[in-house]
């Protein structure tokens, strides 16, 4: 279809710190959650209202490996990327659906922590052009780590039957506390 994009720039803080997992196949993941803030004046009373929306947010690759080491809960974040949407069928059978963006490119906007490894650059733009959609279910936070012996033990491919909770992450996990 010509004339469509399909673009998300973001700028949030980080809400948890970030789940880092492997596929089956050894490639990186990494799953967390942007919080936005918007502002409006209420017409009625007069009184500024501050409305949070949460957004979760996949990297592959090294894009995966970056959050891991430098991004964590709290952090000011630039995500670029693009909107997918996933579906499974849950534990009891019904079609689940989650939408998120898929980073193509994460940065800190803030300093990194002390704890943080030095000597890289605040961002790591990803190569494009692939299309990753399915997630495998393995052994450790629903990936597998990659063996140390440089092979893989073949895996049988299975559908993902956790359910990801509630669309905002604050409604379960008690977010409250996300200092901003």
């Amino acid at each position: 279809m010509a004339g469509s994009m399909n673009k998300v720039i973001l700028i949030g803080r980080v809400g948890q710190d970030p789940k880092v997992s492997y596929t089956g196949s050894g490639q990186a993941v990494a799953n967390f959650s942007v919080a936005t803030d918007e502002g409006y004046r209420d017409r009625q009373t007069g009184q500024r209202v501050e409305r949070t929306e949460w957004h979760r947010v996949v990297a592959w690759r090294q894009q995966a490996e970056f959050v891991g080491n430098y991004i964590g809960k709290g952090r000011l974040v630039m995500v670029e990327g693009k909107l997918q949407t996933r579906k499974w069928q849950g534990q009891d059978g019904q079609d689940r659906y989650t939408t998120e963006i898929v980073a193509d490119n994460i940065q800190g906007l803030d300093r990194a922590p002390e704890g943080a490894q030095a000597g890289q650059q605040s961002g790591y733009q990803q190569g494009g052009g692939y299309q990753q959609n399915n997630y495998q279910q393995g052994q450790q936070n629903g990936y597998q780590k990659p063996q140390q012996n440089g092979y893989q033990q073949p895996q049988q491919p299975q559908q993902q039957e956790e359910d990801l909770g509630p669309a905002f992450p604050s409604e379960a996990s008690g977010m409250d506390d996300v200092p901003f």
